[in-house]
């Protein structure tokens, strides 16, 4: 069996839907889904047990014997929250518990990292170094942190030969795509704004405050969430072969919002009208006008398998996703 914490979220509902087109569906889902309409993200998808978050140890005495690999992608991803116990608590501590479970029974772990732990990009995006290049890092929010924290300890850890046979953390950078719906606010621009596009409605972006950055020219390295899944299940083939590590999952190419909305414009066959907008004050100082994962791992690692372009990414989202009655996986 394999085990997906935030088996219900964007990325993990997404792996269970790349494992059932791997012919996977022993799959046991960990996640909370609420009053929302986040179940529709496995309303497609086969799967053997979904399990409460607070069930997962219980289970692993019962049946951990019977796992095979453990992707743990649940979280508190909200960057905004501001209750630093209930995150410590959710995002650093059950994921110590699970590593350790995994490392005392020999289970192979990948787990969501985050391109957040950067902070403003200042120390830029390399995840080469080990601690000592991690402990430069300053993350700019407690979500940011969390992931921080237990990546430092992930790697202490490993170095004491304290760790699960194979290991991995990824720290995924700007992940759009079908299945983010749930998020509201943290949604992707592309899921935000394509029905006002499509129907002609001026959308907003920020403007620069950055001598030689012109408004809406701010780049993110963004990344579809296929290819995301594609590299994951790569890379859990590879194990033991590619040596375990924290890096980067990205494009390692970094495109504009500008950008962006004029490719959602071109999908939906509705020209993108920008109004550019003050940044708000409160996040001005540290916004950051560029992330660009370094991703000379991966090929390094043997990955082939070219990332989709931003523009046919954008394409596939919207006319497979978005304009249709079933937007999801």
């Amino acid at each position: 069996m394999l085990v997906v914490t935030g088996g219900g979220g964007f990325i993990g509902s997404a792996l269970v839907w790349g494992l059932n087109e791997a012919g996977r569906d022993d799959i046991v889902i960990v996640d909370r889904f609420g009053h929302d309409a986040k179940w529709r993200n496995l309303a497609k998808r086969d799967f053997c047990e979904i399990l409460a978050v607070e069930k997962l140890p219980a289970w692993l005495d019962r049946h951990g014997g019977e796992v095979e690999t453990v992707f743990h992608l649940g979280a508190n991803a909200s960057t905004t929250e501001t209750d630093a116990d209930l995150v410590i608590d959710t995002n650093l501590n059950a994921s110590i518990a699970l590593w350790r479970w995994c490392a005392a029974a020999g289970k192979p772990l990948i787990y969501a990292s985050s391109a957040a732990t950067y902070g403003d990009g200042t120390q830029g995006f390399s995840d080469d170094g080990g601690v000592a290049a991690l402990k430069r890092l300053r993350p700019m929010n407690l979500y940011a942190w969390s992931k921080h924290a237990f990546d430092l300890w992930a790697l202490r850890e490993a170095a004491k030969a304290h760790a699960p046979p194979f290991w991995f953390g990824l720290k995924f950078f700007n992940v759009f795509g079908p299945n983010e719906y749930h998020k509201t606010d943290m949604q992707s621009l592309v899921a935000k704004n394509y029905a006002r596009i499509a129907a002609g409605e001026t959308i907003r972006l920020f403007k620069s405050h950055r001598a030689g950055v012109a408004d809406g020219d701010q780049k993110r390295d963004f990344v579809y969430i296929k290819d995301v899944v594609r590299v994951v299940l790569w890379l859990w083939s590879q194990a033991g072969t590619v040596p375990s590590a924290i890096r980067n999952l990205g494009t390692g190419a970094a495109r504009s919002f500008r950008e962006l909305m004029e490719a959602t414009g071109a999908a939906c066959g509705a020209p993108a009208r920008i109004e550019y907008v003050e940044t708000p004050p409160a996040i001005r100082a540290g916004y950051q006008y560029l992330t660009e994962a370094e991703m000379g791992w991966l090929a390094a690692a043997g990955y082939n398998q070219p990332f989709l372009p931003l523009e046919a990414a954008v394409e596939d989202f919207v006319t497979g996703y978005l304009a249709t009655p079933d937007p999801y996986l």
